[in-house]
């Protein structure tokens, strides 16, 4: 003899619900242990000739792809160390919104803490990787540090969007260094 429907859908229903609840802790707990920061992706790729043509545009990247081994270790610790300065400007984010800040603000704030962070990471490098990055930002934006936040807004028409972009990382350089740039959870 076969149970009732009605007798059969009270008992799957928790168990389903049970399952389904399960299946949702364990999705949040792996995500909770997923790694963020600076990632290393892979072992960094010798250098190649400066003869060799770069497929890049940056010339960062192009510049980093020819560095002596030493040198491109010190310029992935480097870039790095800015990684952890992005996450102090997430951190910072946060708690200025919390403080009940404007976007503008916290836009105003994150552009100086972004500069700041390329200042201290460049204090690092040699003196011609130094000359390189400046001459690449004063070309493109009239200053060595690069986009003020007025510019920024100039050109992105809002303050939330001038947040977003004062936090991200250039992928190129990233990836030539085989690095991965993961936003931690604040």
């Amino acid at each position: 003899m076969h149970p009732p429907p009605s007798l059969l859908r009270r008992g799957l229903v928790p168990v389903v619900a049970a399952l389904a609840l399960l299946t949702t802790a364990a999705s949040s707990a792996a995500a909770a242990w997923e790694p963020c920061g600076s990632l290393i992706t892979a072992p960094l790729s010798p250098p190649v000739s400066a003869d060799d043509p770069c497929p890049s545009t940056d010339p960062v990247v192009c510049r980093i792809r020819v560095l002596p081994y030493g040198e491109k270790v010190e310029a992935q610790r480097t870039r790095m160390r800015y990684h952890g300065l992005l996450e102090d400007m997430h951190r910072t984010e946060a708690n200025m919104r919390e403080a009940g800040a404007s976007d503008e603000e916290i836009a105003r704030e994150l552009v100086d803490m972004r500069n700041q962070a390329k200042e201290i990471t460049r204090a690092g490098m040699s003196p011609e990787e130094v000359r390189i990055l400046e001459e690449r930002n004063t070309a493109k934006y009239g200053n060595p540090l690069g986009p003020t936040a007025d510019q920024l807004y100039a050109k992105y028409g809002s303050w939330q969007q001038v947040i977003d972009a004062s936090m991200r990382t250039s992928y190129a350089v990233d990836r030539e260094l085989s690095l991965e740039y993961r936003p931690c959870p604040v």
